[in-house]
């Protein structure tokens, strides 16, 4: 099982590769893609070194599966390529989310609708993979009307220079800015660019994402979307309301038992969902389950992941794991 890790010395590429040994994927060859200025670098990985490779040299080795994690254009412009030698890609940018030849999938919820013939599979925006998650099993209980969801985003869903930019403020020292204000101490209610409609591109993948993985587009759902001086993961306030009554005892069942689910939610021992013990977690742990008392049928929630994990990492490598399994590869 040889397999291409694109944008191999990024930070979610590191962890990619974190987590297929973590999970014991069965590589037999590890093949790390980075831009023109990291090939020939040596990458470590499960007790061997590896050369990072460029494009080309990857695409002519054939690896049955290609992990992108290199930004939008590059999946644009590379991940045809793979494809067409035969390789599948799992590509974690936004590039391919709503083509509609495309699937988008969280393997919690749709993995069972892949087939050999795809050949490029969209990973979904990592704010949207641990909402969705937690939200699947009850709206096939009691079905959505409405989501009203508030994010509270680690800096490392930025990168590197985001980290860096954080670290340095809190030290003290001047350095290179991810953002256009400071980010110690304050909070941005603004991840990626903003729209025409005034909303950020962030907030609408939310929005599209969620309907497309989830299979419903009668869902409606409104987001806001803010970067916080974290680094654990990706936190988030969800108000849902649904077409039918629920029990809040038999919403916890439910959340309890759903597959990639942990339930934390005893506040009267102070124990809820954080992203500092959410941080290297492949789960998602969801808290804070309450009604709306200021409408029927509406339910609050508190979810968080780690979002260079299953909001990225390890649902991709989850994706990887179902297409070998179901030799689809």
């Amino acid at each position: 099982m040889r397999i291409a890790v694109v944008g191999a010395t990024g930070l979610v590429g590191g962890e990619i590769m974190k987590v297929l040994k973590e999970r014991k994927f069965p590589v037999t060859e590890l093949i790390p893609v980075a831009s023109e200025k990291s090939v020939g670098m040596q990458i470590e990985f499960d007790g061997k070194h590896y050369t990072v490779k460029s494009m080309d040299e990857a695409i002519a080795m054939k690896p049955q599966i290609a992990i992108f994690s290199a930004g939008g254009g590059t999946s644009l412009e590379h991940a045809p390529r793979f494809a067409a030698a035969g390789t599948t890609v799992v590509d974690n940018s936004s590039a391919w989310r709503m083509h509609p030849d495309k699937k988008l999938v969280v393997p919690e919820i749709n993995a069972n609708t892949l087939t050999k013939d795809d050949k490029i599979i969209a990973n979904p925006n990592c704010s949207t993979i641990q909402m969705v998650v937690v939200l699947n099993p009850l709206h096939k209980k009691y079905k959505i009307k409405r989501i009203v969801v508030s994010t509270y985003q680690s800096v490392t869903g930025t990168g590197k220079k985001a980290v860096d930019q954080l670290m340095n403020e809190r030290a003290g020292i001047e350095g290179t800015k991810a953002y256009p204000h400071k980010i110690d101490l304050n909070v941005l209610p603004h991840i990626d660019v903003f729209l025409d409609n005034g909303y950020t591109k962030e907030e609408m993948k939310m929005v599209n994402e969620t309907k497309k993985i989830m299979g419903d587009d009668t869902i409606k759902l409104t987001a806001t979307t803010v970067r916080i001086p974290v680094m654990g993961g990706h936190s988030e306030s969800v108000n849902i309301e649904f077409e039918h009554d629920f029990d809040i005892e038999e919403v916890k069942q439910i959340l309890a038992e759903a597959e990639g689910v942990i339930l934390q939610d005893d506040p009267k021992n102070n124990v809820y969902p954080m992203p500092m013990n959410a941080h290297g977690r492949d789960e998602v742990f969801v808290g804070r389950i309450r009604r709306d008392e200021s409408q029927p049928k509406t339910l609050n929630l508190w979810i968080v992941a780690d979002n260079l994990r299953k909001g990225a990492a390890t649902n991709a490598v989850q994706i990887s794991e179902y297409l070998m399994k179901n030799n689809l590869v």
